[in-house]
């Protein structure tokens, strides 16, 4: 019997077409990506008007919807550039399928084929304004940089043409609750896993201070992320090298009570780092509360990084509709991903907040490589992107959390100059003979314990 009657959207990160293709490959029901111009993500190349035609023709060869970004806040004279951005986006995109590789063909549609894009991501009130006087067929989604954390902003950018509204990550279960009751004639999403910001909803100035880099126009350094050490403290006493120190940290009208705690490894300390953000637990009360997608963040992060998270949480959705739910199974996958500890945020009342650790990065599993073009039968391309032990055995990781075994006595891989190869290296390709039965174009193949 299903846990839940309604299966909120999986929204995915494309930060570029290799992402774009692993996500939808592990099942994301929609994607989000940027242009070239003004998507709060300067440090992803984006998508050309090209790349878009061919990003929205993929999309629709696996039923999925394509949210483009225009939600910098940008400066006055950054306006015309957003005006230019909104009427491209306006038009629809065209894709000549002869263009894309054979697995993304459609035989049944013609071979030039336009689409249009399901959605502008805004945070800015006045790119609103335009939004809906150049593109007003397109619907509006309200970026978590609104940070809309109440009913009457939520009612307002309602009012202001707005169809869905993502909520600031700083609620709670009971604030998110309330406001979809008060307001309930709008669609929400949450982010559901990764980084958390230092700042409230990503509005930081760390990054424009230090580095003259603005967060609020793309271009984030994350130096909350850097590592720090109290510049007066003596090299002999400091003990540099010293792994796994705590530190309890005192507030001063709370003294006796720590505030937070300071972790420093090799003599340096992460003080400004939050924990990134993990709520696969409890999906089952988004989905109860009727929440109409649920958020990944990520596009900077790598494609086997967003392959290996969308994986688990559209098992974890569907999971729920099959009436089952494995949390010890979700959890690690996501740990083995995970390169800071995951947090359950804000959505717990303080007292009940949990935390887990990532996996070390000795007992971390990596991808070792990615299937490319079936270039005969029982015969792959290869991408590497660890270092891989050929006669030792490695998984596939097949969409639905399934993960069969690839023996080294049942396979073998050929190195880029057509040697039988015992390690093949990052960076290179290789080919892979062999005929199990769930490999397939564009999925990761996985370190074993």
């Amino acid at each position: 019997m299903p846990l839940t009657t309604f299966s909120p959207e999986l929204l995915a990160p494309a930060g570029d077409m290799s992402r774009l293709d692993a996500v939808l490959r592990y099942g994301a029901d929609a994607v989000y990506l940027g242009g070239t111009e003004m998507n709060l993500r300067a440090g992803a190349a984006g998508f050309t008007p090209e790349a878009l035609g061919t990003a929205l023709a993929k999309a629709r060869r696996c039923g999925a919807r394509v949210y483009c970004c225009v939600n910098a806040l940008p400066y006055e004279h950054q306006l015309e550039t957003v005006r230019a951005t909104l009427e491209r986006l306006a038009q629809p995109f065209s894709c000549n399928q002869q263009t894309l590789e054979p697995h993304w063909r459609d035989d049944t549609l013609p071979d030039t084929t336009e689409n249009s894009i399901d959605g502008l991501i805004i945070a800015d009130p006045g790119v609103l304004r335009m939004a809906r006087r150049i593109a007003p067929h397109i619907p509006v989604h309200m970026s978590t940089q609104a940070n809309t954390a109440n009913s009457e902003s939520a009612a307002f950018w309602r009012d202001m043409g707005a169809s869905r509204l993502n909520l600031a990550r700083e609620l709670g279960a009971a604030d998110i609750r309330a406001i979809m009751r008060a307001v309930p004639d709008v669609e929400y999403e949450t982010f559901v896993h990764g980084a958390m910001c230092l700042a409230v909803s990503g509005r930081c100035l760390l990054s424009a201070w230090m580095n003259d880099r603005p967060a609020n126009l793309g271009q984030c350094t994350h130096p909350c992320r850097f590592d720090y050490r109290t510049a007066g403290l003596a090299a002999s006493d400091a003990e540099p090298d010293h792994a796994g120190i705590e530190l309890d940290v005192e507030e001063r009208t709370r003294a006796g009570a720590p505030a937070w705690t300071v972790t420093q490894d090799s003599g340096w300390s992460h003080i400004w780092s939050p924990h990134d953000l993990c709520l696969v637990r409890y999906l089952r009360w988004f989905a109860v509360q009727g929440v109409a997608a649920l958020k990944i963040e990520g596009r900077m992060k790598t494609a086997g990084y967003a392959a290996q998270v969308v994986d688990v949480y559209r098992t974890a959705v569907d999971d729920l509709a099959a009436g089952r739910f494995r949390p010890a199974l979700y959890m690690r996958e996501l740990c083995n991903t995970a390169t800071r500890p995951l947090s359950s945020g804000f959505f717990l009342p303080r007292g009940r907040r949990r935390t887990w650790q990532a996996a070390s990065s000795g007992h971390r599993l990596p991808l070792v490589a990615r299937t490319g073009r079936r270039l005969s039968a029982g015969s792959w391309e290869m991408a590497v992107l660890a270092p891989w032990q050929c006669d030792r055995p490695v998984e596939i990781l097949v969409p639905g959390l399934k993960r069969p075994l690839l023996q080294p006595q049942h396979c073998r891989v050929e190195n880029h100059r057509g040697e039988t190869a015992r390690q093949v290296h990052p960076g290179t390709s290789a080919i892979l003979h062999c005929d199990h039965p769930d490999l397939a174009p564009g999925l990761f193949l996985r370190a074993c314990t």
